[in-house]
């Protein structure tokens, strides 16, 4: 107890006295002098610090009747003084039998009655003495046996009469015994709902004003007798103890405490790490309780001086003040905003396991304080530490947020996974606006957080499988085996929580790689990447596949399997995984996320019925969205339940219904021949759709009948009939029917090549070629892009009408008349790109039309692009489809990334389009700039050493080429800083002490040949090279990397570069010095100061605010960039899920370009040829008007637009 702790670790004292008190000849006078000495020595003695053994002896002798009936007053008075000495040192255990205790108070009272007649009276200090210790002593037993006493569970009325009477013996004494206080103490250290304990807070609260001083000496005393060895950690145990009762006071007799808080706060001051650390926890834990806001309005300065301890100079005692704080969360609603600026700060604390705790702290609050107590921008801050350096604080972010969303959403939906429980959410009433507005943001933030980095997305999945989308599963093999799992709620969570995603995509996805997937070790490399720690997770892959268990293997093929709903896949995963943690649990954790990653734990054969009722019944638009994504994606999953897709087309009335079941038809039917739909009623019923003016409806009923069995002559059929109508065919049946064209002329091209001259006769001339001026009555005349609802029919026809060329030329990719058929198409595309949208340079075409008609121009030429032949012809015009990454509009920009990226990522394209990420480096919007940093960083790092260099090094000197050509390019020193940034941004994402030494010999090399196409670009191109060597070399050596010669050897790219003609020319080049002055002074600079010029290190991205339903207003461009790039309108998109119809201008039919047999190109470089060693008449000789200068429009157009918009301001002025 904690009043046994004032004897330290001091060593027992023993009594000095030896001398005999009792024999024969002992003279009176003698006696006296050794009972007096004897006397001194024991009223010394402690209590808690004497060895009793010592007084065996004397003990003995004082009870001796020569002793106790002594003629002598004196002997008897000090032998009484003695004996209650020796009763105060063995309490509370009498050494004396119960005869011997009878004479010795007998002796007491008649030594008191005698001795005790005045101060002046002999002896009379010695019977005070007598006096004071009987009252001591009787006090002390009568607390210790009344404390005992009430422990016999007695009647209330007895612990009430108890209670007065300790009361009035604490009211009346003058002095209160230690010992008193030490017994009333202990009875705080028990259980609170224990009778002493009741009595313990009765008697402190009816005596407090007389108890507070003598309870502080009491701490007072503790904390300095076990301060003095601080080393020992059970001296500072024994303060906590201490504290720990300052704790239990504090709950039910603070005014006990009034001088004991000052002192705690005085230790919060100490130089002694362990006693503040004990002083911030008690404190804290004390403001924390429902009583604190008592104590803090009380005691003000303790408070402060206890909120400073954020800064304190211990991680220790930071985690403690943090620790704290959920209690003051909860119950000092008075002081939040210093509470949350408390938790604000420590958030960015410097020691990870602070930043954690604060985390955990929210996450350990209920639905109803963090609602109302704790604001929106708080649990923002948290989500901002789920892209945490630190993995602890990272996993305590994600997972505090992750159960908050998870107590809130019954309140939001009221949803249950499990049938007995809540309604349907359908039907909710719960849709608490103030929590929907609290907590809906919470998926839409984890999902952003678990594409930042890959390490953060192993914990952000881990939380969105617990928290966010929780399998319904039992903790035994028995629960999960009768589990009834509410299939309807569970998709209907799926479809609540995406109703508050935003638009913003994810990262890179690698495609299906059937190259990869050969081999087991390929398969594991594979996976294993994807992994925080990709060699643990490939060891344990092979650890698994070693153990070859034959049941394992089936349930994870159950769980794998498309067919499987999703009853089957909580009962397959539950028994894998706990098949994995008894046979060999160090995988587990492996296994767990590889299991989570790979089955459709979230969307599933049992969530299909339930999201097409839901499109049929309440016209749900993130239902609608999902079936699209599964069509794109997983078709297989439609297998069982195209009988309901039938049934759902023939509701004509409701129309996405509709579309949703044509897209799931044509989707299945592409994916597996046996689903084709071949019923007679339902064919007539899609040739109706095919011919109708529903764009979306009429392209996927295309798709059905190409995959028909009489495919022939009913696309023949189809075609004829939309050749006879399409030139009398009104704006919307136009659009509809060139989407159906689009799908003939790549799926069906002898059904589209019966009518091609017609029809392609009327797409070029009649829509394509008529100019599309801009409408006079429109308000906003600068507007420069249109979103997807809002484009005109026309506009709409004229993008697929290019998606028809484009589809026709791929469908004769293979044919000896390609080339025929493309060169004319290719023309056209690359006129879109010269004239920014426009056939020619002087059409006054609206500049919304010109944005849309450029953009898909680029596109097509990317599609066209997979395509060895196409690539060859497109290649003249590289350049001008490069720098489409830098066009004035943003929506523009961004599509144009978004499209490229999969294509890169499948190495569809030939290596040099991996050059058009690295010009993003002066896009003004981060996001776009972002992408492209995420697709190189993840390219690079997935691919082979061999394929690395083949895909992101050796075109370092096509960059060069390209910066050359570029139509901003000038010798300029402000200009080539720049270029330098261009040539940073390329080295910070791919150079490397393993590669800088190729780098650079690739940028001297161009000095060592001429550009093909110029003596100008030769120069810009010797000027660039002599640029990216400085840069180069004053990188190496901010990184200590050793730039040595490279000792390979290196083919230069024949289509772009030619060999010079004689040796003096290339002495002359290699001399001459192609930069400014000014500028080799900057780069000179620049490397003495040993930091890379024009850094492009990417700030972490921080949370976005949610976006509106509406779309954002219109961002203008402030400044004119030397790439040409101007700020433009962010438009709200689902990338291309939502988009991939033949009538939404932006979107583009990929993942029906992906699943076609299109040919590809080998993985090597296809377009570099040997050396570029050939004549300088060769080089003439392929001079021609093939060699286009490309537009300069790109970097002036964004200074043009900003022209009109300051002149047009101006005038509105001056009219108002």
């Amino acid at each position: 107890m904690v009043a046994q702790t004032r004897a330290g670790n001091s060593a027992p004292k023993r009594l000095a006295f030896n001398e005999k008190i009792v024999g024969k000849g002992l003279a009176t006078d003698a006696l006296l002098k050794k009972l007096k000495a004897l006397h001194t020595e024991l009223a010394e003695l402690d209590q808690e610090l004497v060895d009793v053994n010592s007084l065996s002896t004397v003990r003995t002798q004082l009870v001796n009747t020569s002793i106790l009936l002594h003629k002598d007053r004196g002997v008897k008075a000090y032998a009484a003084c003695c004996l209650a000495d020796i009763l105060r040192l063995y309490a509370p255990d009498a050494p004396y039998t119960h005869t011997e205790l009878r004479d010795i108070f007998q002796f007491f009272f008649r030594q008191l009655a005698t001795g005790l007649r005045g101060a002046e009276a002999s002896y009379y200090n010695e019977y005070f003495h007598l006096l004071e210790s009987l009252s001591t002593e009787l006090m002390v037993d009568i607390f210790r046996d009344f404390f005992g006493l009430v422990r016999r569970d007695l009647a209330k009325k007895i612990e009430i009469f108890i209670a007065d009477i300790l009361v009035a013996l604490i009211d009346e004494c003058q002095a209160l015994p230690s010992e008193v206080l030490e017994t009333i103490m202990a009875q705080f250290m028990a259980s609170d709902t224990q009778p002493a304990y009741r009595l313990a807070v009765q008697v402190c609260n009816a005596t407090a004003d007389k108890l507070q001083r003598h309870v502080c000496q009491y701490f007072t005393d503790i904390i300095v007798a076990h301060s003095h060895e601080s080393d020992s950690e059970s001296n500072f145990e024994e303060i906590r103890k201490a504290h720990e009762l300052v704790k239990q006071l504090s709950r039910s007799c603070p005014s006990l405490l009034h001088s004991v808080i000052p002192q705690l706060e005085e230790e919060l001051r100490v130089e002694e790490v362990q006693v503040r650390l004990i002083a911030t926890q008690a404190l804290g834990e004390m403001f924390s309780e429902k009583g604190g806001a008592e104590l803090v309005k009380k005691y003000p300065t303790t408070w402060n001086v206890w909120l400073m301890r954020k800064n304190d100079k211990s991680a220790a005692v930071r985690l403690k003040l943090v620790e704290s704080a959920k209690g003051l969360l909860v119950n000092l609603h008075d002081h939040r905003e210093t509470v949350d600026e408390l938790m604000r700060l420590k958030l960015l604390d410097p020691d990870e396991k602070v930043r954690a705790a604060v985390c955990k702290v929210y996450s350990q609050l209920d639905y109803e304080t963090v609602l109302h107590y704790v604001s929106e921008d708080q649990l923002r801050s948290i989500a901002g530490r789920g892209m945490d350096k630190k993995n602890s604080v990272r996993v305590e972010a994600l997972n505090s947020l992750g159960k908050l969303y998870s107590i809130a959403y019954p309140e939001m939906y009221g949803s249950s996974l499990y049938r007995h429980q809540a309604p349907d959410p359908i039907d909710s009433e719960n849709n608490d606006p103030a929590a929907i507005r609290h907590f809906s943001w919470i998926p839409n933030e984890i999902l952003h957080i678990s594409n930042s980095t890959q390490e953060a997305r192993l914990a952000a999945e881990q939380v969105i499988a617990d928290f966010i989308f929780p399998l319904p599963s039992g903790s035994s093999a028995s629960t999960s085996k009768n589990i009834d799992v509410n299939e309807v709620a569970w998709t209907d969570r799926l479809l609540n929580t995406m109703g508050y995603l935003d638009d913003r995509g994810g990262g890179v996805i690698d495609e299906d790689e059937d190259v990869v997937k050969q081999r087991l070790n390929n398969v594991i490399r594979h996976i294993s990447r994807q992994f925080g720690d990709p060699q643990k997770a490939a060891e344990d892959l092979h650890a698994f596949a070693r153990a070859n268990e034959n049941r394992s293997y089936k349930l994870l093929k159950t769980c794998l399997d498309t067919q499987t709903d999703l009853k089957g896949l909580v009962k397959a995963s539950n028994e894998f995984l706990r098949r994995i943690e008894s046979s060999s649990e160090s995988i587990l954790g492996t296994m767990t996320v590889f299991l989570r990653r790979a089955m459709l734990r979230i969307v599933n054969q049992s969530s299909i019925p339930i999201l097409i009722k839901r499109v049929q019944k309440a016209d749900s638009k993130h239902a609608q969205t999902l079936l699209t994504y599964i069509s794109k994606h997983c078709p297989a999953l439609y297998k069982p339940h195209t009988s309901e897709l039938t049934k759902a087309i023939a509701d004509e009335k409701n129309v996405r219904l509709v579309e949703v079941g044509m897209q799931a038809l044509a989707a299945v039917s592409q994916s597996d021949e046996a689903l084709a739909v071949n019923d007679k009623r339902t064919l007539e019923r899609v040739m109706r759709y095919v011919l109708g003016s529903n764009p979306r409806v009429a392209k996927f009923a295309a798709r059905i009948l190409v995959a028909s069995k009489e495919h022939d002559d009913l696309c023949a059929e189809a075609v004829e009939s939309i050749a006879r109508k399409l030139s009398t065919a009104d704006p919307d049946l136009l659009v509809a029917h060139t989407a159906v064209l689009a799908q003939f002329a790549r799926l069906a091209p002898d059904a589209f090549e019966r009518k091609s001259d017609v029809l392609m006769t009327f797409l070029v001339k009649k829509l394509l070629m008529v100019p599309s001026p801009a409408d006079p009555d429109e308000m906003d005349s600068d507007a420069d892009w249109v979103e997807d609802d809002d484009v005109q029919p026309r506009l709409r026809a004229r993008i697929l009408a290019l998606k028809v060329c484009r589809n026709r030329c791929l469908a004769h990719a293979s044919t000896d008349t390609a080339l025929e058929v493309a060169t004319p198409v290719l023309k056209m595309l690359s006129t879109l790109l010269d004239h920014a949208g426009s056939y020619s340079a002087d059409a006054t075409d609206d500049p919304k039309v010109k944005s849309r008609m450029r953009l898909q121009a680029a596109i097509s030429l990317l599609h066209l692009s997979v395509v060895d032949k196409f690539a060859i012809a497109i290649n003249t015009n590289f350049i001008s489809l490069a720098i489409t990454v830098q066009d004035p509009c943003y929506n523009v920009r961004m599509e144009f990334l978004m499209k490229l990226f999969p294509l890169l990522t499948a190495r569809k394209l030939p290596p040099r389009y991996n050059l058009i990420p690295f010009l993003t480096v002066h896009d003004p919007e981060a996001d776009v700039k972002s992408r492209a940093i995420s697709y190189v960083t993840h390219a690079s790092r997935n691919v082979s050493a061999a394929a690395k260099v083949d895909l992101f090094e050796i075109i370092f000197i096509r960059l060069l080429h390209l910066l050359a050509h570029h139509p901003d390019f000038s010798n300029a020193h402000e200009n080539l800083q720049e270029m330098a940034k261009y040539i940073d941004f390329y080295l910070d994402l791919i150079a490397s002490s393993d590669n800088v030494s190729l780098l650079y010999h690739l940028a001297m090399k161009a000095k060592t040949v001429r550009d093909g196409q110029s003596h100008t670009y030769s120069e810009n191109l010797y000027a660039m090279s002599e640029l990216t060597q400085e840069l180069i070399k004053a990188r190496a050596q901010a990184r200590s990397w050793s730039l040595q010669s490279y000792p390979g050897k290196v083919k230069l790219p024949s289509d772009i570069l030619r060999a010079l003609p004689n040796p003096e020319a290339a002495t002359k080049i290699l001399k001459t010095v192609y930069l400014p002055e000014e500028t080799s002074a900057w780069l000179l600079e620049s490397s003495k100061t040993q930091k890379p010029v024009g850094t492009s290190k990417e700030k972490r991205r921080e949370p976005r605010e949610p976006k509106d339903s509406k779309s954002p207003p219109k961002r203008k461009a402030s400044r004119h960039r030397a790439n040409g790039t101007t700020k433009r309108a962010k438009t709200a998109r689902w990338n291309s899920d939502q988009s991939e119809s033949e009538e939404e201008p932006s979107s583009d039919d990929s993942e029906q370009d992906d699943g076609e047999d299109t040919p590809t190109k080998p993985s090597s470089e296809r377009e570099d040829g040997s050396s570029g060693q050939e004549s300088d008449e060769e080089a003439n000789g392929k001079k021609g008007e093939q060699h286009r200068k490309p537009s300069r429009r790109a970097g002036t157009r964004a200074k043009r637009k900003i022209s009109q918009q300051v002149k047009k301001k101006g005038n509105h002025a001056r009219k108002s």
